[in-house]
């Protein structure tokens, strides 16, 4: 269903009942996705096994993926001379920030009459998550930061070979060049100790591309990532119930990323999941879906003290 959130037009997909047996709402979790991908990039077993656990889910598309509004009138900025000007120390002014696309999800949020929700994301969902936690604490009851990073200076880079593949660009501009290059990235950081089924993997990316295939939008969110410098600074005043999980074969976002993440944020858990990458097989979902029960559970128990 389309919204308007923040002012703009916001494709979300609200799973669960909403309320128990009793008639009481049920816990609300907000799932932020990450770079260029959209809402259905949520795997399904993953969306099902927490509405089980009694959770109401909230997925949507972030701005300028899917079927979320677009900017392209902001215009497609050169990643090559962005990135030099980030090593060369220069400033960057990217058409959008991530704290407009964490005010996007407060306004899905605002937009369905929900005062407070459990917020997880992952990868740059996860930095939207922080960098939502820090504008509206008192609208976040728990914190789950998944393959995502603090953003501080001087973390491991992503893997060469991955950042060379994600670079690159489709040899043509057909359906199939996309499917092929979107294949390419997804296998090169893939969880090498839960290895995903390529055929299933492939018609979930032809079904996500014949729903919307926008690259100049994932170019402006990744301007977005490499321009929010300060928000490691600011993760010491979170305050609330807080679970950063992270792969130990993460090629893109390097387990060393999330470890900072859990040592900046007062009381954070951290949960390393051995030969996970930067994805969400069947495997990894069998040992997230306990971990974040447990975390929403005792969170939601902490703020009824």
């Amino acid at each position: 269903m389309k919204i308007i959130a923040n002012g703009i037009s916001i494709e979300v997909e609200d799973s669960g009942a909403g309320f128990d047996a009793a008639g009481q709402p049920l816990p609300t979790l907000l799932l932020i996705m990450g770079l260029g991908m959209q809402l259905v990039a949520w795997p399904q077993t993953l969306v099902a096994g927490l509405v089980q656990a009694g959770f109401r889910v909230l997925r949507f598309d972030n701005r300028d993926i899917g079927l979320s509004q677009h900017f392209d009138s902001l215009g497609t900025p050169n990643l090559l001379w962005e990135g030099l000007k980030y090593r060369l120390g220069m400033s960057i002014s990217p058409p959008y920030t991530l704290q407009d696309m964490a005010r996007d999800s407060l306004g899905v949020l605002d937009a369905l009459n929900i005062k407070q929700a459990h917020v997880m994301g992952v990868s740059m969902g996860g930095m939207i998550a922080q960098r939502l936690t820090l504008l509206a604490p008192a609208r976040v009851v728990s914190l789950a930061s998944i393959m995502s990073s603090s953003g501080a200076p001087g973390l491991p880079a992503t893997d060469a070979a991955v950042t060379r593949v994600l670079l690159s660009r489709p040899r043509d501009k057909s359906v199939a060049a996309a499917q092929e290059h979107t294949m390419r990235l997804l296998m090169a950081i893939s969880s090498p100790g839960f290895p995903s089924e390529e055929a299933t993997l492939q018609e979930r990316v032809a079904s996500s591309i014949t729903r919307n295939y926008h690259p100049h939008g994932l170019m402006r969110q990744m301007m977005a990532v490499v321009a929010d410098t300060t928000r490691a600074f600011e993760l010491g005043s979170i305050r609330v119930p807080t679970l950063v999980v992270h792969g130990t074969s993460d090629l893109l976002v390097p387990l060393a990323c999330g470890q900072d993440t859990a040592k900046r944020i007062f009381g954070a858990k951290l949960e390393m999941i051995q030969g996970m990458g930067h994805d969400l097989p069947a495997g990894v979902i069998a040992r997230l879906l306990p971990l974040l029960a447990t975390h929403i559970n005792a969170s939601a128990a902490a703020s009824l003290k």
